[in-house]
């Protein structure tokens, strides 16, 4: 058991997992290359570590030390309890869930190795926005996917938002990035994926396409706003489409996820 500590200064340094948690470039460059993530809120945090993760140290106000008292109770990190003014002026934010974790990061596996075994994946090109980053996610999570595929540009999956608006998702689909883009998207053919590109032009529907009928399906998904490049659409082997109504050309891509998902795994069957 880790005996949780008292700290009444900003500046201690062991805070430092903590500083600054709203400055997006800032954390986008430190986590990934010190190894770490922060998780917030009590479920993530049990979330995370259910999936495996190893706590680094936890950052608690008073008022969460029952709440998370097993998980204090079989820490082997420190636990540093603060006032909310103070966990405000390190983080940068008012914590309002009022428990952080700054967990350590695993090693990221190859596309094969997530592929393998695999049905049914996402295939992300240029998502970076932590939001619907994280609901994708959740989607992905909930509805029968295997494992999400990113280009190198997508966002970090284990940043703060999309840890948080995916409700800790991120730990249970297994993820990879797909290096050299689009070059690589041949390896997702390679492993017997037919890759349906998501866009509203030149595209069948998804009830035409019947995409739950294959035997194995990487459902295609681009930005928002821009979708899918040029070059990505051109590696497809199909394109699909959600059919629209009341003049609405499209939805948000986390929306449009969510749909996609359930059509590849569920409709017709």
């Amino acid at each position: 058991m880790s005996e949780p500590m008292t700290v009444t200064d900003p500046a201690d340094p062991r805070l430092a997992d903590y500083t600054g948690l709203t400055d997006v470039e800032l954390r986008r460059r430190r986590e990934p290359a010190e190894g770490l993530f922060i998780a917030e809120g009590e479920k993530v945090i049990r979330r995370a570590l259910g999936a495996g993760y190893r706590m680094r140290s936890m950052l608690l106000t008073a008022k969460w030390l029952g709440v998370m008292d097993d998980v204090i109770a079989a820490a082997e990190a420190p636990v540093h309890v603060v006032e909310p003014a103070l966990a405000e002026q390190v983080t940068g934010y008012h914590v309002h869930r009022g428990a952080l974790a700054s967990m350590e990061r695993k090693p990221l596996p190859e596309a094969a190795e997530v592929l393998a075994g695999a049905r049914r994946v996402a295939v992300l090109e240029g998502l970076v926005d932590h939001t619907n980053l994280g609901a994708i996610f959740r989607s992905a999570a909930a509805l029968g996917m295997d494992a999400v595929l990113l280009s190198p540009d997508c966002a970090d999956p284990l940043y703060r938002r999309a840890v948080k608006t995916s409700m800790g998702a991120v730990f249970s689909v297994p993820y990879a990035r797909l290096e050299p883009w689009p070059a690589a998207l041949a390896t997702v053919r390679e492993a017997g994926f037919e890759l349906l590109a998501l866009t509203p032009s030149g595209a069948d529907d998804l009830a035409v396409a019947e995409p739950h009928l294959l035997p194995r399906a990487a459902l295609m998904l681009g930005a928002e706003g821009d979708g899918l490049t040029a070059k990505a659409l051109a590696a497809a082997d199909r394109r699909v489409r959600i059919p629209m109504a009341h003049g609405i050309d499209s939805l948000n891509v986390g929306a449009a996820a969510a749909v996609a998902f359930y059509a590849v795994n569920a409709a017709g069957q």
